[in-house]
């Protein structure tokens, strides 16, 4: 029987805790940062709808994809795979945030950062010549976009 070095067998247990540190603090700042927002969804070039989470207070968004547009691209529905998903990622979240500021009434803010936590979400920070607004004002909201659900 061959041996393994002990390194070798113990690298994915020395590991863990360093690969869920880095998990567990974004996951720490999302939960802090938009926990009781409600999503909204909002969509941009071949029908592809993207999850939003709008503090306002601290003017950043959220944009959160789905798992299988990231691996198949656009061309879901043409059955054929884009050959570089995650080459076209960075526009394609970037040009969420700004449709979703556009159809909020936001026209004049602009994205002045950018932060990926993982393939599937994203933070934009944005500035406006608006003051922000207090808590509790009303706002413009994007209508509900869930495929299969009648509006009542």
């Amino acid at each position: 029987m061959r041996r393994l070095p002990l390194l070798v067998l113990a690298a994915p247990v020395l590991l863990s805790p360093v690969l869920a540190g880095c998990t567990a603090t974004s996951f720490s700042y999302i939960s802090k940062t938009y926990v009781g927002l409600p999503s909204q969804v909002v969509t941009i070039g071949c029908k592809e709808p993207y999850e939003v989470y709008d503090n306002r207070q601290q003017r950043r968004v959220l944009i959160v994809s789905n798992a299988l547009r990231e691996v198949t691209g656009c061309n879901l529905n043409d059955l054929r795979i884009d050959p570089d998903p995650a080459g076209t990622r960075t526009s394609r979240f970037r040009t969420a945030a700004r449709a979703y500021l556009d159809e909020t009434v936001r026209e004049d803010c602009t994205i002045t950062g950018e932060t990926v936590f993982d393939p599937l979400k994203s933070e934009f920070a944005y500035s406006c010549s608006a003051p922000v607004e207090k808590r509790g004002t009303k706002v413009p909201r994007l209508p509900g976009r869930r495929p299969g659900l009648q509006a009542q």
